[in-house]
């Protein structure tokens, strides 16, 4: 309507101001800490971490009295220090070379044995019933905070009077039974995320529990038994003290021999920095293998 018919003009509705919060320091800080900044630093943290390697692997490419005079930073300027003389002594000395056989014998079985008997235990546990399995799983947790110190006189006793006291199987036993408590206890875990419906669909097509086990359970378990191997094999391989007391200088593993022969520090420093880097290269090899099926597993084994 025009103005001279006394209409009203409704006045426009005055313009929204936006409302920003103030965010306050630490916010600041933290947002600024999680941009650029920390990558570089993480980064420097790790080259900084890697730096003992790089340096044993520098170390154990340089000659005895290389070593003996300088330090392995040297090779910067002297690339001609570079020699893969200790590897060729490494190879000649019996003791090295048969304890590093002896390591690939006691951690591949310790591993395979934990790993196939903690999946079927675990498997148990999670979807068979039997009379006691919620207290037979209450033991087995409890079992994860023994320390190897406690048992280590009494099964050394009771190897003894077996016969195998001082051998391999001896020292893969111990480590196959100190493993069973972790391996059932996450395995245990991951299987009982795996839906019902999926066993019970397999059950009504004629599957008993052991090829329900093996064609249904364990391909979906790839990434726990990953995780778990991984666990093993880094456990067995590093270990030192249970290795110690159980083997004799027939079957004594890398830890041993290196153990050993730092005693004689002065006779066969080129032995000990190559033998050093191949004990550790090995387990990261492991490691880096299998890292995304470890982290996968181990967050899936954690919760439940």
């Amino acid at each position: 309507m025009s103005a001279g018919a006394g209409s009203v003009t409704k006045a426009a509705p005055p313009p929204v101001q936006e409302v920003r919060a103030e965010q306050s320091l630490g916010s600041r800080i933290a947002g600024w800490v999680s941009g650029g900044f920390v990558r570089v630093f993480l980064i420097v943290v790790g080259l900084f971490w890697l730096v003992p390697t790089i340096g044993l692997l520098l170390a154990s490419l340089r000659a005895p009295e290389d070593m003996a005079s300088s330090g392995w930073w040297n090779v910067f300027t002297e690339p001609s220090q570079l020699t893969f003389g200790a590897y060729e002594a490494l190879l000649k000395n019996d003791d090295i070379t048969g304890s590093l056989l002896n390591t690939v014998y006691i951690t591949v079985p310790a591993t395979v044995l934990v790993v196939v008997i903690g999946a079927l235990a675990g498997y148990a546990f999670a979807w068979m019933e039997f009379p006691g399995r919620d207290w037979w799983f209450l033991g087995v947790v409890a079992l994860l905070v023994v320390p190897v110190q406690v048992a280590l006189l009494p099964v050394a006793e009771l190897f003894g009077k077996l016969g195998i006291f001082g051998s391999l199987t001896g020292v893969i036993l111990f480590h196959v039974g100190f493993g069973l408590p972790f391996a059932v206890f996450l395995l245990r875990n991951f299987f009982a995320e795996i839906p019902r419906e999926l066993l019970e669909a397999a059950r009504l097509d004629g599957a008993g529990e052991m090829r329900l086990f093996v064609r249904v359970v364990m391909p979906l378990a790839g990434p726990a038994i990953a995780a778990l191997g991984i666990f093993q094999f880094l456990w067995v391989w590093n270990d030192m003290l249970v290795a110690l007391i159980f083997t004799d200088s027939d079957s004594q593993p890398i830890t041993v021999a290196l153990t050993s022969q730092v005693r004689q520090f002065g006779s066969n420093i080129e032995v000990l920095a190559p033998g050093a880097f191949i004990s550790m290269v090995i387990p990261l090899i492991v490691f880096f293998a299998f890292q995304r099926q470890f982290v996968s597993g181990v967050m899936a084994g954690a919760v439940k």
